[in-house]
């Protein structure tokens, strides 16, 4: 499976924009990461890309991604990418965490949200523009984004900087390297100070 089939199968599971964009933003953060730990990039991006693809169809912890990984199967998806996505929900799956992507993939899910927020509630709407400072300003604000669990972002950070990185990834180095890899794809996700032009 190579990213355009990927992207197939996004396009046709998942109606959402900003589902789609957030699939999009743990690509650049997998990809980001693949490429300083010698791993294959094009591999940890399609488990970043497709993570998410089932969620509109079966919209609970019970199913996503259960329910999902027989569909990425059929479609040749390879095995390290369905095993990463199916433990990146351990809970609903019973499938552990085990290889570095799937540490990696789970570090990278949830941080990507309020990332994002930080940059949409800036004038600019320019991720681009955005210091790793007020990231974390925001991260202290627990109304802000309050859907993204901090406990669970740190939990994930600190598995992942224990299984692969031998603890010495820190919360704000791994943050500060999400928030790079996003800038990378501002465009892509309209980020890029679009949603601050006046509409005609």
């Amino acid at each position: 499976m190579d990213r355009e089939a990927a992207l197939a199968i996004v396009h046709e599971h998942v109606q959402s924009p900003n589902l789609r964009k957030h699939m999009l933003a743990v690509e650049a953060a997998t990809r980001w990461y693949a490429a300083r730990l010698d791993q294959d990039v094009e591999l940890w991006g399609l488990a970043g890309l497709l993570h998410d693809f089932d969620w509109e169809r079966h919209p609970t912890l019970e199913d996503h991604p259960a329910k999902g990984a027989p569909i990425l199967r059929q479609h040749g998806c390879p095995e390290p990418v369905v095993q990463a996505i199916l433990a990146h929900n351990t809970e609903g799956t019973g499938v552990e965490r085990s290889a570095p992507l799937d540490f990696a993939l789970l570090a990278c899910d949830e941080v990507t949200g309020l990332i994002t927020a930080t940059a949409l509630v800036r004038p600019s709407k320019d991720l681009r523009e955005v210091p790793l400072k007020s990231v974390r300003k925001r991260w202290k604000e627990k109304a802000f984004a309050a859907g993204v669990d901090r406990e669970h972002v740190e939990r994930a950070t600190r598995d992942f900087s224990e299984q692969v990185y031998g603890g010495r990834l820190a919360l704000w180095d791994h943050v500060g390297n999400v928030l790079e890899a996003m800038k990378g794809i501002a465009a892509e996700l309209e980020l890029d100070g679009r949603l601050a032009q006046p509409s005609d």
